[in-house]
């Protein structure tokens, strides 16, 4: 089955929103079907990486050889005004990727880029610079977890169509690493959406496909065409779990090196997405930003993978020791609490603090954190015998659900990836912002396929902020597989059982569409009705604004 877009597609899509077709998108989606394009550009085009008076344009170019790839960048969608031009050579030791960081642009502009290769020209992408000075509102499409053979990356054309997105963050699992028989390989084959390669990806040559696979899609193509990207990584780009020594999912005796296989992880991804190299002094694990828009908002993307992360507590190991709640007391103190474990790098706490520093002295109302796992503390509540339907589940399911259902008889955390698996640095996170004057953070969060809206308290039980989860693009709910009204009963009674818990759903597919002002931030549930299909409405699924008091944030 072939992803296919259609202007009643777009049409019916935008309705359900509210957002209306922009011309933009039905210009990009006419060059996509143009097959010359297809061939010579078949990963379309992406910009990204913005600051004041730059941003990266990307495309690749599908030919051998060492081509000449030109490009020009313009004030209007027909080209008529050119600001500037260059060229550069494509050649395989990057893959034929091309990366051009555009310099001497007006801050706050929109801009229109394209490429030419052997007489065949790419779709046009649009693309933006960080505003500077006074800035009345700025809106942003939170993204994150979109698993290629799980589904359609139908939030994608819905982000690409809206007009009033001005940049989107992307919060990681940007790819997903599995073969033909991995996560979701029955998926994979009743859509006709299965991995490339088919095995799981460890080489250089491995990952460089894979990317190009998601660059191919469709919906991918249209979204980076119409806004510049904000990336960061979480663990997908390389494999599950990582930590600085090894990963859950990697297996040294079988699949080499780790240290080789995260080198390869993180080369392919500087290739194929939009993001400039790391200034001089700086490795390419070192992938966080800040950003700054105007007087209104920063953004500082984290690091949490590669710089500083110990290795992850595993339950399994400690089943036999957590046998009452003085053990489980005893075990959330002195193994998850210890106050050794690190998840970011001296050098991330550092960048996070001087960018806090930075975010007070402008003044700026909103300071916002890209962080790729889950922050609020978030304990399993005990749910024996109150889920609806349990004897219905298979017994392979059954053994799954076995899982949460030993953390709820103990008051333990949902996950051990997520910060919750690391309270000590996360109190450390807290810490830092507090030396800075701030207890406001608004944290943007991806990760855990599920929406979530959140109250962030220190150990004090004082508040933090607020932090935004967003649900996977095509990635399914954790929930999901024990049906419908276990996940909405397990949802409900986690918002019921955790303090810093306001509401959850496991349920959607989509993303989060975040509008800020001065006085207040809106945040707007946006989800698919399916990813199973290209043909989908959308919905909005809850909508919440965020306002200050006293120095921190509240949901009005």
């Amino acid at each position: 089955m072939k992803h296919s877009l259609s202007r009643r597609h777009f049409l019916r899509a935008a309705a359900a929103t509210g957002v209306a077709l922009t011309g933009w998108s039905s210009q990009v989606m006419t060059a996509l079907a143009e097959s010359n394009r297809r061939e010579m550009f078949s990963h379309g085009v992406a910009s990204g990486d913005p600051t004041h008076n730059s941003v990266i344009i990307w495309t690749r170019v599908s030919v051998p050889g060492q081509p000449l790839v030109s490009w020009e960048l313009a004030k209007d969608g027909a080209f008529k005004q050119l600001l500037q031009r260059g060229s550069i050579t494509a050649n395989a030791d990057r893959d034929h990727t091309i990366k051009v960081d555009v310099r001497n642009l007006e801050p706050g502009k929109t801009y229109y880029y394209r490429f030419r290769c052997n007489g065949v020209v790419s779709e046009p992408g649009r693309t933006r610079t960080l505003p500077s000075g006074s800035l009345d509102k700025l809106t942003l499409a939170i993204a994150s977890c979109s698993n290629f053979p799980f589904g359609y990356f139908n939030a994608y054309e819905v982000i690409a169509s809206d007009p009033d997105v001005d940049f989107v963050l992307h919060l990681g699992d940007y790819i997903y690493e599995y073969g033909h028989d991995g996560w979701g390989a029955e998926s994979g084959v009743e859509l006709g959406r299965q991995h490339q390669p088919a095995h799981e990806i460890v080489s250089l040559a491995d990952y460089r496909e894979r990317h190009g696979q998601y660059k191919g899609d469709t919906a991918s193509r249209l979204m980076h065409a119409s806004h510049p990207l904000i990336p960061t990584w979480d663990d997908h780009e390389s494999t599950n779990n990582p930590y600085m020594e090894g990963a859950q999912n990697h297996q040294p005796e079988t699949e080499g090196d780790w240290g080789s296989r995260r080198q390869a992880s993180v080369r392919a991804y500087y290739e194929w997405m939009p993001i400039r190299e790391p200034a001089p002094g700086m490795s390419r694990e070192q992938l966080w930003r800040h950003f700054a828009f105007g007087d209104l908002a920063s953004l500082t993307t984290l690091e949490t993978r590669h710089t500083g992360r110990d290795k992850q507590i595993d339950y399994s190991d400690h089943e036999s020791s957590i046998k009452s709640p003085q053990q489980r007391d005893e075990f959330l103190a002195n193994v998850l609490g210890n106050p050794e474990r690190k998840m970011l790098s001296a050098d991330m706490e550092q960048f996070f603090a001087n960018s806090m520093k930075d975010s007070v002295s402008q003044q700026r109302p909103w300071k916002l954190i890209g962080n790729q796992i889950p922050m609020a503390r978030t304990h399993m509540p005990n749910v024996r015998g109150k889920l609806p339907g349990v004897a219905n589940l298979s017994s392979e399911v059954l053994q799954q659900l076995g899982y949460y259902l030993k953390a709820g008889d103990y008051d333990l955390p949902l996950f051990l990836d997520t910060w919750d698996g690391y309270p000590a640095a996360r109190e450390r996170f807290y810490q830092l912002a507090q030396r800075q004057g701030v207890s406001d953070l608004l944290v943007l969060t991806g990760d855990s396929h599920s929406f979530w809206a959140n109250q962030l308290f220190d150990r004090d039980s004082k508040p933090m902020g607020v932090e935004l989860g967003t649900t996977g693009i095509s990635s399914p709910g954790d929930f999901e597989i024990y049906g419908t009204e276990i996940a909405k009963v397990m949802d409900r009674m986690t918002a019921e059982h955790n303090k810093e818990v306001t509401w959850a759903d496991c349920l959607h597919r989509g993303f989060i569409k975040l509008s800020l002002t001065h006085k207040s931030a809106q945040a707007s549930f946006i989800a698919v009705d399916t990813v199973k299909s290209n043909r989908y409405k959308a919905k909005l699924v809850k909508q919440l604004n965020i306002k200050k008091r006293a120095g921190s944030l509240y949901y009005a």
